[in-house]
């Protein structure tokens, strides 16, 4: 049995996370959820689990929470709260699936009460790699991940050392706009950036996977998670959303993790790991899966690629401005104060006005992330 808290548990990742728990309650108990300001699911998910604490943004809803709930359930508000949750001595992993830079904090402090965490908010190792990951060496944890792709390469690497790896190839589906010329870009609106072909996600993840922005951040992490360089870590493009990653090792074998796109399947493998648990959640017939295909991205109409290499190459502080003022950038586009193609443009120009700091520390980062959301929103 294994005592999962859970960070972001209203959003899309989360509520997966409960369905997992839900299908496996001889293997999760969750004893721990926190959650932006949505009261009243977050409400609804405790009274159905039974969580030891629960956590909201907002003292007065905090107080409500505490109202409803009763005194058997510790009730934590504000960023605090959510470090408060992801230290609960009897918590064994601490999943985080917090948008945006939320989450960090709390994983670096599970981390260092000597918790494994489980990352699906991408910014973590975007931002803060090096510290995230050598944090967790000295403090003897797992950084599990929840990504589809990152927990492919997970699985086909199985514990093999980066020594043995030629290349890891992340899939990307191409998102809505694969096919549409380049030309036809600027015309193209936010509803249609929303409408992802093979998966259902949170509004902010899904004008990502339009641009390919996601598969950017996704390189970065995979340098880290797997320590890895990022000349050995390639994108194929490959629509149908089956096979979730590949490892390419030096005698020329590559390993697939191949499934029907459902996130419940990762998320459980991160929470139960090192074991497989049976769930009938996840069936794949290989008998009606049809075709498979596969092709290189277009670096021309999704620039994100090469801005993203290019962060993850000369690290340091360069990664959280990627991310940062690609955050901007998106609010600006769902605003409809920028096209589509100018996300991209926005993110270049303030890249090239940064002067990156090496090996920075955590106020260092944090710093630059606000400088570059700064930047790109004026």
């Amino acid at each position: 049995m294994k005592n999962v808290v859970l960070l972001g548990s209203t959003g899309s990742i989360g509520t997966s996370t409960l369905k997992v728990a839900e299908d496996l309650p001889g293997h999760i108990r969750l004893i721990g959820l926190g959650a932006g300001n949505n009261v009243e699911r977050l409400l609804k998910q405790a009274l159905h689990h039974h969580p030891a604490a629960v956590s909201i943004g907002d003292p007065a809803k905090a107080a409500e929470l505490q109202v409803a709930l009763g005194a058997a359930v510790r009730v934590f508000s504000n960023a605090e709260g959510l470090i408060q949750l992801a230290t609960l001595p009897e918590a064994d992993i601490v999943l985080i699936a917090i948008v945006g830079t939320a989450g960090l904090q709390p994983a670096l402090a599970a981390i260092r009460a000597g918790k494994d965490i489980a990352v699906a908010s991408k910014e973590i190792l975007v931002m803060a790699g090096e510290i995230v990951m050598r944090e967790a060496r000295e403090h003897g944890v797992r950084v599990l991940t929840v990504d589809s792709e990152h927990s492919a390469i997970f699985q086909c690497l199985d514990g093999k050392p980066s020594k043995s790896v030629r290349a890891l190839w992340l899939t990307a589906s191409g998102g809505p706009f694969r096919l549409t010329p380049k030309e036809d870009f600027s015309a193209i609106t936010v509803e249609r950036a929303l409408k992802h072909p093979s998966w259902v996600m949170g509004r902010k993840i899904t004008i990502d996977s339009a641009t390919l922005f996601n598969k950017g951040l996704e390189m970065i992490e995979a340098r880290w998670l797997f320590d890895i360089e990022m000349g050995r870590v390639k994108v194929v493009v490959h629509p149908q959303s089956v096979v979730h990653s590949m490892v390419e090792f030096v005698d020329g074998s590559i390993l697939a993790q191949m499934s029907t796109p459902d996130m419940c399947l990762p998320i459980q493998y991160a929470l139960t790991y090192p074991d497989r648990v049976a769930s009938q959640r996840v069936r794949t017939d290989p008998t009606r899966l049809g075709q498979l295909t596969f092709e290189p991205p277009d670096p021309e109409r999704f620039p994100a690629l090469d801005l993203a290499r290019r962060a993850g190459e000369i690290g340091g502080t360069f990664p959280a401005v990627l991310n940062a003022a690609n955050e901007a950038a998106v609010e600006a586009f769902v605003a409809k104060r920028i096209n589509f193609p100018q996300i991209s443009e926005r993110v270049a120009s303030v890249m090239g006005r940064h002067n990156v700091v090496e090996h920075p520390d955590l106020a260092q980062i944090l710093e630059a992330d606000r400088w570059a959301r700064h930047e790109a929103t004026h």
